[in-house]
């Protein structure tokens, strides 16, 4: 493959994670470091910076301020959630990225996203490669929804799940001091697939884990809900539930949408869900009598940076890497995910490249033999799969007793 040199820009989009910026800068960091990329760039908010023309120059950055980025939760150089058109319908954002590319002597395309990201990079790869411009395209995952196909896991889930356990065991604690009987329900995020409210029972490894877990992989019945809650709540006047937002009934409703019917969607028809714990713990009210709480980790369970997984942040930081390397060797159109092993205890990751037509817009579910036969739990396989991914501690710094993430300069990138 012929050396390729010209520029490197480098974008995020999509919800963020605590080590979306691990998989950045491992791409920054291998890019700045190479012979045959001339320059890299920042896009500020995603694509739309490139649309916009709104590029920073990354190698202006102080590289020690550069390295808090491993460490930083949420996206540093900014996100979006804006969905570009397929260029058959409508061409005009990619002449507009072809006319950017230009410009600045592009040739080495990043994005860090979820399963809408690494859609928006195949697109683009597939329309440069047939208008004649050589740019290699590379997808670095990131999605606490664990949700893109073919990768073992993605970079993000493991810092969320480990998140979501420690809550449980800690919110557990909670719920047990008094001498009155209380009924929790903590909603946790997923839409389609329920790997963060898995990830829920590894607090079971305490004995402080809830005693039920609902994913949208099977069918909620709310009927069977209730008897279930009644029948715990007799036994130990006290009942933990992890569910996933996106739970649904027989007929795919969304369980939220009992209580709210005309929820808001964005710009990629996703509907806007929340609330589900609330409505939930209400329900078990009016059936029990009991004291209730709905709690919706909502937000922190992506962002929780103070409680990331080691495992997480050197997975992720070795993913971004992969993705620079590979597309500086001449490697395009790639997606780099992770093949992983658990065989006698031993853990082992290594990372592994996937066709971005494969990747985009495919979602990957917990499978149905992971999840119990009543469908209100997880079992030993999703535990003995999940559990090596949280391990390690963040090694984040720490400045007058709170954390010290990156500042970036943001210098505007000059032609």
């Amino acid at each position: 493959m012929a050396i390729l040199k010209g520029a490197a820009v480098i974008g995020q989009s999509g919800g963020p994670s605590s080590v979306i910026n691990a998989s950045a800068y491992g791409a920054i960091k291998a890019a700045l470091d190479s012979d045959v990329i001339t320059k890299v760039y920042g896009m500020q908010n995603g694509i739309v910076g490139l649309l916009n023309d709104n590029l920073f120059d990354l190698g202006q950055e102080d590289p020690e301020e550069l390295a808090l980025m491993k460490y930083t939760p949420s996206s540093a150089l900014g996100s979006c959630r804006y969905k570009i058109k397929d260029p058959d319908e409508d061409e005009t954002d990619y002449v507009r990225i072809l006319e950017m590319f230009k410009k600045y002597d592009i040739h080495y395309f990043f994005y860090n996203g979820g399963n809408d990201s690494m859609d928006t990079c195949n697109k683009i790869s597939k329309f440069m490669l047939r208008n004649g411009y050589e740019v290699r395209c590379m997808g670095i995952p990131k999605t606490i929804d664990n949700d893109l196909a073919g990768t073992d896991h993605c970079p993000g889930f493991a810092s969320a799940a480990k998140y979501i356990a420690t809550s449980m065991v800690e919110v557990y604690r909670d719920c047990h001091v008094y001498d009155k009987g209380m009924i929790t329900i903590v909603e946790c995020m997923g839409r389609h697939a329920g790997w963060l409210t898995g990830a829920a029972a590894l607090a079971g490894l305490t004995g402080n884990g809830p005693d039920l877990v609902y994913l949208p992989e099977v069918d909620f019945d709310m009927d069977k809900f209730i008897e279930k809650v009644k029948d715990i709540y007799a036994r130990n006047k006290n009942v933990l539930v992890a569910v996933s937002e996106g739970i649904h009934d027989k007929d795919g409703q969304f369980i939220v949408e009992y209580a709210v019917k005309d929820a808001a969607v964005d710009a990629f028809g996703h509907k806007q869900l929340g609330g589900l714990a609330a409505f939930l713990a209400n329900e078990c009210k009016n059936a029990t009598g009991a004291k209730v709480r709905g709690i919706e980790l909502s937000l922190l369970q992506r962002c929780a940076a103070h409680c990331a997984s080691n495992t997480d942040i050197e997975e992720s930081f070795m993913a971004g890497q992969a993705a620079a390397n590979s597309a500086i060797a001449g490697v395009t159109d790639k997606m780099v995910g992770f093949e992983c092993s658990r065989e006698n205890g031993q853990y082992k990751c290594e990372t592994k490249l996937f066709d971005l037509t494969i990747v985009a817009n495919a979602e990957k579910k917990v499978p149905r033999e992971w999840i119990n036969e009543e469908g209100d739990n997880v079992n030993e396989k999703f535990i003995e799969y999940a559990l090596p991914l949280i391990q390690g501690q963040t090694k984040l710094t720490y400045e007058n007793g709170l954390p010290r993430f990156v500042h970036l300069r943001k210098v505007k990138a000059q032609a």
